[in-house]
């Protein structure tokens, strides 16, 4: 069963999405099931997403997309996360990166404080749309938006 809106057919019992897109995000990740669950729940938040699974794959899709925000592992063959991040963000310093790893232990690391945030990875997607969510707004802030 379905009724019309404004926006386009909404399902009863799915939550409405929104028509226009948030945000571009480029999604780092070499797990293909993760990756496919990531970009799933963040395009259905409304986001345009660009994936990428290694760390040079991420700084090639940085240039070409110009995202909004980088969600980034770590632990990747060929370059780390904190490689490519420390690459992407000597290009673009103010680009928001939030680093996402399966392990805490990298919160340790110093190189990693340059991330606008760090989660711990979950199936549970709540915890990265909201961090998501809040570093995007503090960069808009910051950008004067």
């Amino acid at each position: 069963m379905q009724h019309g809106s404004s926006r386009g057919v909404v399902f009863l019992g799915e939550p409405e999405r929104r028509a226009e897109t948030m945000a571009t995000i480029l999604l780092v990740e070499d797990d293909a099931n993760e990756c496919l669950l990531y970009e799933n729940e963040l395009r259905a938040a409304g986001h345009t997403v660009v994936t990428a699974h290694d760390g040079q794959q991420a700084l090639n899709a940085c240039e070409n997309a110009a995202p909004d925000l980088v969600v980034m592992d770590i632990s990747m063959p060929a370059m780390d996360g904190i490689e490519a991040m420390s690459r992407m963000l000597s290009k673009d310093h103010k680009l928001p990166v939030i680093l996402n790893s399966a392990y805490a232990t990298y919160k340790d690391n110093f190189r990693a404080w340059s991330a606008d945030a760090y989660v711990v990875k979950s199936s549970d997607m709540v915890e990265l749309k909201e961090t998501i969510k809040r570093v995007l707004a503090e960069s808009a802030a910051q950008s004067g938006e």
